[in-house]
This record gives structure tokens, sequence and C-alpha cells, in this order.
């Protein structure tokens, strides 16, 4: 008898051409792990499935789909008032993971107040930590009885009302008047002051908040937290220079990376930049990847970490994705390949050459530009077998090519030829039963419905 990889199970489960009464099937299989979490985080699930996902005895089974980043935020709503504690945890906190150049889309609000009025604490605590909130429902913290949930309103500051921020101001509780201080202080120095008495305070409140000169001198000369004051957008010039010379170098190069610098200051300044630095800490760039005007400066700057900040917006025009293109660093490379939908075929082949692997196999598969025409007459004999696998993209490839490379000996070659389905059928009921292909195999689309069906009996999913 062929032997049985459950990892085929797994294919299955993700399989496009799953028939509904097989899918149905799955979902209903009560293992010790549940159903596949392939199955429970499809794409488009049917009513039907959806319904016995709620219903299942399992609870991972519904953590799992409470947790997932392709189901309908109205879908995983309905587990809102879920028996267990860890799914409605799960579904308060929503998607761990995401794909790059993808969003997750919120809880509808009055969904996420219920959640937050739960009576397990873990759930509430859940809601507040998720990245998924509309912005809408924080600001609507502002007023809650919770003081966890009014210092997460905080992170609304800039859509509260002027009386709701001076309310979270004044808050009984420390944590909750820290939180709003953390975020006036950019426009009071008085609250900056304050802020800086505090030792867990002090950092934040001295990258961001709004100094008094006496204050800022006072914390260049005792030296703490010097990298974080390098970077206040309120600190005096003179000081500015001061720290430019600073010995230490993580102190050096955050002044180089200030927005006020001309180009010539900046380059005069000594830092270093590690090589795989990606520059998410430079603030002012980050918040303006959708500004064309911050886009220019920083992706015209001969400063690395401003040309890598600026090459994740999604939002570069063609000349400034073109410049970037010509910098002949990898991460800023890397960062257009992953992020901008336009990055050019050139870009592309080197990053995917570069990055290699499962993410390599990730941006061939979704990134809207990659190359497909050609690939099999170019790579099918290449001897790299990160771009033989290339040679099953493309059309025009034959099944006859398709089952060779299904032999090659790369193993992620022969897994992406055993998932094509171009794959003669001989060879892909094969693949079902050789251990590193069986996933692939599984989630071939031209695998029958009886090979799917097959596979179920086999791993003990009664009819």
């Amino acid at each position: 008898m062929a032997a049985f990889h459950s990892s085929a199970l797994d294919g299955v489960a993700l399989n496009p051409a799953l028939p509904t009464p097989l899918l149905l099937r799955l979902l209903t299989f009560d293992g010790d792990d549940g159903p596949p979490r392939h199955a429970l985080q499809r794409a488009g699930l049917p009513e039907q499935a959806v319904a016995v996902i709620l219903a299942h005895p399992n609870p991972r089974a519904r953590v799992d789909f409470a947790m997932s980043a392709r189901t309908e935020p109205a879908q995983r709503a309905r587990l809102a008032d879920d028996p267990s504690p860890k799914v409605r945890a799960a579904l308060a906190y929503g998607p761990e993971w995401r794909e790059p150049r993808t969003t997750v889309a919120p809880l509808p609000d009055d969904v996420c107040a219920r959640l937050l009025d739960d009576p397990d604490p873990s759930v509430r605590a859940a809601l507040l930590d998720s990245p998924h909130l509309a912005p809408s429902f924080v600001a609507s913290l502002a007023t809650h009885r919770d003081p966890a949930a009014r210092r997460g309103a905080a992170r609304a500051w800039e859509i509260l009302m002027p009386g709701e921020r001076s309310a979270l101001l004044a808050d009984p509780e420390p944590e909750v008047r820290r939180a709003a201080a953390l975020w006036e202080c950019r426009r009071d120095a008085r609250v900056t002051a304050e802020l800086l008495r505090d030792p867990t305070s002090a950092a934040e409140a001295l990258r961001r908040g709004l100094l008094r000169r006496a204050d800022a001198e006072r914390c260049v000369a005792e030296g703490a937290h010097l990298a974080a004051l390098a970077e206040n957008p309120s600190l005096p010039a003179d000081l500015v220079e001061r720290l430019a010379v600073d010995p230490d170098d993580a102190v050096r190069l955050a002044v180089s990376l200030r927005p006020e610098l001309d180009e010539a200051r900046r380059m005069s300044i000594d830092f270093t930049v590690g090589d795989l630095d990606r520059g998410d800490g430079v603030w002012w760039v980050r918040e303006g990847l959708a500004d064309l005007e911050v886009l220019r400066r920083a992706a015209a700057s001969a400063h690395p970490l401003l040309r890598r900040a600026a090459a994740q917006s999604p939002h570069l025009p063609l000349d400034l994705l073109r410049l970037l293109a010509r910098t002949e660093d990898p991460v800023v490379e890397n960062r257009l390949g992953v992020h901008h939908p336009d990055a050019s075929e050139e870009v592309l082949m080197r990053v995917y050459a570069r990055l290699g692997g499962t993410f390599s196999a990730w941006m061939a598969e979704t990134h809207p530009r990659f190359p497909r025409e050609g690939l099999a007459a170019r790579y099918a004999d290449h001897p790299d077998g990160n771009y033989r696998r290339l040679a099953v993209r493309d059309p025009a490839a034959t099944p006859a090519l398709i089952e060779r490379l299904s032999h090659d000996p790369e193993v992620w070659t022969r897994q992406a030829a055993a998932g094509d389905p171009r794959l003669p059928l001989r060879r892909l009921r094969e693949a079902l039963h050789v251990a590193e292909l069986a996933f692939s195999a599984g989630g071939n689309p031209a695998l029958p419905e009886d090979e799917m069906a097959a596979v179920l009996d086999r791993a003990g999913i009664s009819a």
C-alpha cells in the first residue's frame, strides 16, 4: 500500500477546486487538532461551511476561523457569543499575520463594543491589543468605564474632541493620564516637562515632546536617552549641532535623520548604517508614506536609511520608483519588490533571487507584475533550482516539462511542479504519496474529486 502523508490532507484543504460536499466533510472532522487550518481559513467560504465551523465542537477549529485574514468580518463576528473565552479572545484580537500589500477589515464597531464588555478579562485585553480596530471605535473608548479602554483611546488622539482629550489628561487612573500625556506632550512643553520626571516616560517624551530650552539643555548635559532626544523635532539647532558630534554613533545617526537638515549637512555627519537596517524608525518618512513631498526628499537623499524608509511606500510615483531602483541597495530593492505594485521586472527578479525559499515563491505568485511568459525557455535548464521552478509559471510550459521538473533535484522546483494542473495525472497521483510533494499535489486543482475523497478516507475522515 502506498504511504499516506498528512500533508496531502492539508493540501486538499487548501485546494481551490475542493467541492463543497468534501469541504463540509473535512470541516466536520473532530480529531485531536480538529479540521486542517487551511480549510478553516479559506477565502469565500459558503454559508453551509461557516455554519459547520460555528457549531464545531472543537474550540481550536473556531479559534482558527476567528483569526482568519481571508474571512469576512461579518462572518467572524458571529463568534462574539461563543461559549469559549479562547475563541472570543481570538476573535477580539483578529488575524495575527497578514500578507504584505493586504489589509484586514475591522470587526463592526458594535461587535467590538460587545467584546469589550465581555465577562472574561482575556477577551477584553485581546480587543484592546488588536491592531485591527477601526479608528472610530478606538476614539469611542475615551469615555469607557474601563481604564484600560480609556488608555487605549489615546491611540486616536488626533481625532478626539478637545473635551475628550482634557478628560483623559485629568483621568483618575495614572496609566490613562500617562498615555494621554505622551500624545499631548507633542504640543505642550509643560506636559513634556512633567513626563521627563517619570523614568518610564522620559525616553518617549524626549523623542517627540515639545521641549523648553532649559529642559533640552539639562537633558543634553545629563547625557541620558540622547539618541531619543536627537530625534526630537523641537530640539534647538545649536543642541542638534552638539549631538551631531556626540561620541555615540547611535546619537549621530539619529541626528543625521532629522527632517529639517539639508542634504549637505545631513551627509556631513559621521554616521554608520547597518547592512540590514530598514529605516523603520524614521518617523517623519513612516508617517508620510502617502505624502509626495516627503517621499521626494527621502528617495532623493544620499542617506541609505531615508531611501530604505521611502521604498516601503506603495505610493511612489514612477520617477521615484525608478530612482530608487537604481540605488543598488538590496534593502531598497527588497522593499520595492514586496510593497510596490509597479516594481520593474528587473527589480522583482533580483529580489526573487536574493530572498529565495518560501518568500520568493509567495512574491512570484502574488505580485501583479511578476513575469510569466518566456520563463520556461529562459529557466527550465538553469543551474540554480530556485530559477528552474520559475519555468512552472510559464503558460507555455508543456505537461512533459512540468513532469520533468517534478523530478528535479531541487525540492522547491519539485513542489512547484507537483502543484501545477498540467502535471500528468499519473505523476500527480504518484506525488500524493511522496512526503515532500504530498502537500503540493493535494492542493493541485487538477486532482480528481475521487482522489481528494481518497485522501480524506486515508486520513480517517469518515463520509
